[in-house]
């Protein structure tokens, strides 16, 4: 029996376990990734560790979330982070030299290599023929320090794509199709490879929109084998040397197949509020749009962005609507305004943001009171755009042009015939806003240069064998760590301030938790199934800490987020009858009894103050088991280093 392409990567990477679904596994990692909203923490708990130098093969800090500077928070993170990776041994990408995701796709990025990053939407690299996975910045943090990656080895499902896309049908449509019919929850515990004789049809570009929304199924990543098509991007990119030819065996066995016919494919939109809320565009053609945004890491790259000039050539967007673009990078950017697309989209009316996440993370562009935003990024989730209220649905950059000039939402078929774009054989490499680090000679007269809203990474503590407090909060399903801990222009520059972020943690849900939490000390959370869905962000699972969250029982959890809890020193456990969820209600005082022997066995006894019991699951490897003991990650790790 052959292996999968992802099977042969962790095999050549595999330092323990076995290669058995649901078994831990450890992984070397090749290279790491930060950006700046989770950056900090990362590198604060990297110096915590007391290690002098990275021991990846790369490693490389990106600042494009909080690029709005309107005090001083966010210079002095960016300060102090251009000082870490100069200390460290880390390359250091500037503000304004673009999108995490895009710029290691173009600079960085090689097949068969593995890629970790404090961004939930790091399997883009799958794109590219690497094993990339979202993680906490502390399991970032060990990896840059030369630990292991630790996972639950997945189950391997496999898209086969067959025939060829239609004219304004796209990569974006692939991965909404991919979402109707898998949801938000399809991809949990699987890693999705794509074949089948369409992917020949395919660029990097596109394949990377294609493992970048790979993401939002829930999946451990994404990826498409590397070809002759990705020798020619990394060709065009310089590179041509970091190529090298994967793909699975012929006789490689998977979990799950799925076929879909490129041909058969309509322009897709995911409606409020759920990437899987998926329809065919012309099924609400001529809803009111007010707000259309093109760009983000899905949607940024050079040929999306010379399809929305082509589009736009000669026209004008209508008057009702506001039309933001986003390039991915510098490079990008360049290249637009060499050859003349630039003026394309600005003669339109369009607004040309910085080369950075802006709006996707809601710092800056928010929707009108109620308005309607059509958006090509990868989430959708209620307020994530800044605006409570705003309706924001997802689309192709092809769906985006076309209503922003009818003012509408309207199927690009409409438009006519789809302009010819033709890509450059080679990009305008340009990598003067990436700063080497200082050699190790040098390193040691670098100074850490911190600003007074960094503040230390929270305290944690071990687990209790027994464990007493009250319900302080009840949720349901699909709770995302947009709804534990919000992003924003207004909360996104406390990330490295735990004490003062506490304020907004699940105020998207419930204004007044934070201040509960503060007077209760210690608590407990009920969540319904994926607790946890969306970014990778560790602040929803540290901010908690913070709050005094001791544990969190939920129907079943999103993988990173479980992963984060446990860094953190929270207990997640499951019901083992998800119908006592409904037992339960907000401020019953809840009791777990011999929780040691449930770290042991996987199985734990809670008890609430009406008289009801229940019965809790928690299967932990044992070194899950320990870090809790021991009260999270970072404890550990320093325990593992006596």
């Amino acid at each position: 029996m052959g292996y999968t392409l992802a099977q042969k990567i962790i095999k050549s990477h595999l330092l323990s376990g076995e290669m058995r679904v649901g078994e831990e596994i450890a992984l070397r990692i090749d290279q790491t990734l930060t950006q700046d909203a989770t950056g900090t923490m990362a590198y604060l708990e990297f110096e915590t560790m007391g290690i002098p130098r990275v021991r990846t093969e790369r490693s490389v800090a990106y600042i494009d979330h909080n690029t709005l500077q309107n005090g001083f928070e966010n210079a002095d993170d960016h300060r102090y982070i251009g000082s870490v990776a100069e200390k460290y041994g880390i390359y250091f990408s500037r503000p304004g030299n673009g999108i995490c995701h895009q710029l290691h796709l173009e600079r960085f990025g090689i097949p068969g290599k593995t890629l970790i990053g404090s961004d939930s939407h790091t399997p883009t690299g799958g794109g590219i023929g690497m094993l990339a996975f979202g993680a906490g910045g502390l399991d970032v943090a060990v990896a840059m320090g030369g630990g292991a990656y630790y996972i639950t080895m997945p189950k391997m499902f496999r898209v086969n794509l067959h025939g060829k896309l239609s004219p304004f049908v796209t990569a974006k449509d692939i991965s909404l199709e991919l979402l109707r019919i898998l949801s938000v929850k399809g991809g949990v515990g699987a890693i999705i490879e794509w074949g089948g004789e369409g992917v020949k049809t395919l660029s990097v570009p596109e394949r990377a929109t294609i493992t970048n929304m790979g993401t939002e199924l829930g999946a451990t990543t994404s990826i498409f084998p590397s070809d002759e098509i990705t020798r020619k991007f990394l060709r065009a990119e310089g590179r041509e040397e970091d190529y090298t030819p994967l793909c699975a065996d012929e006789d490689a066995v998977y979990d799950r197949i799925i076929d879909i016919d490129l041909s058969t494919l309509s322009p897709l939109i995911a409606c409020p509020h759920s990437p899987d809320n998926v329809v065919a565009v012309e099924t609400i053609a001529g809803t009111r749009v007010d707000q259309v945004c093109i760009g983000s890491c899905t949607n940024s790259s050079l040929y999306d962005m010379l399809k929305v000039a082509a589009l736009l050539h000669g026209k004008t967007i209508h008057k009702n609507v506001s039309l933001s673009i986003s390039p991915g990078s510098k490079q990008v950017l360049t290249m637009l305004a060499d050859c003349g697309a630039l003026t394309d989209i600005l003669s339109s009316g369009a607004r040309v943001l910085e080369c950075a996440c802006g709006p996707c993370i809601g710092m800056g562009f928010s929707p009108n009171s109620a308005g309607v935003s059509l958006r090509t990024f990868n989430r959708n989730f209620e307020g994530r755009s800044g605006t409570k209220d705003a309706k924001v649905y997802l689309v192709s950059p092809e769906v985006a042009v076309a209503s922003a000039l009818t003012g509408v939402i309207t199927d690009p078929r409409t438009l006519g015939e789809m302009p010819e774009v033709k890509m450059p054989d080679a990009y305008r490499i340009d990598d003067s806003a990436i700063i080497p680090p200082a050699s190790e000679e040098d390193a040691e007269k670098i100074e850490i240069l911190r600003g007074p809203n960094i503040k230390e990474f929270p305290s944690s503590r071990p687990v209790q064998d027994t464990m007493k407090a009250p319900l302080l909060l009840k949720v349901g399903d699909n709770i995302t760590t947009d709804h534990i801990m919000p992003a924003g222009a207004k909360i996104l520059p406390y990330r490295s301030n735990i004490p003062y972020l506490s304020r907004f943690c699940f105020s998207v849900v419930d204004e007044t938790f934070p201040e509960r939490a503060k007077e209760a000390r210690e608590c407990f959370i009920v969540g319904g199934s994926n607790y946890g869905q969306g970014s990778s962000r560790e602040h929803a699972a540290l901010v908690p800490l913070y709050l005094g969250v001791r544990a969190v029982i939920a129907k079943s959890f999103a993988r990173i987020h479980m992963a984060n809890l446990i860094n953190a020193g929270i207990l997640p456990l499951t019901f083992k009858n998800p119908e006592d969820y409904d037992k339960l209600a907000q401020s019953d005082l809840l009791m777990l009894t011999n929780v040691y022997k449930g770290l042991e066995n996987g199985t734990f006894f809670m008890c609430d103050d009406k008289g009801n019991s229940y019965e809790l699951v928690g299967e932990f490897t044992e070194r899950q088991r320990e870090i809790l003991r021991l009260g999270g990650l970072l404890s550990y790790t320093k325990e593992k280093q006596k």
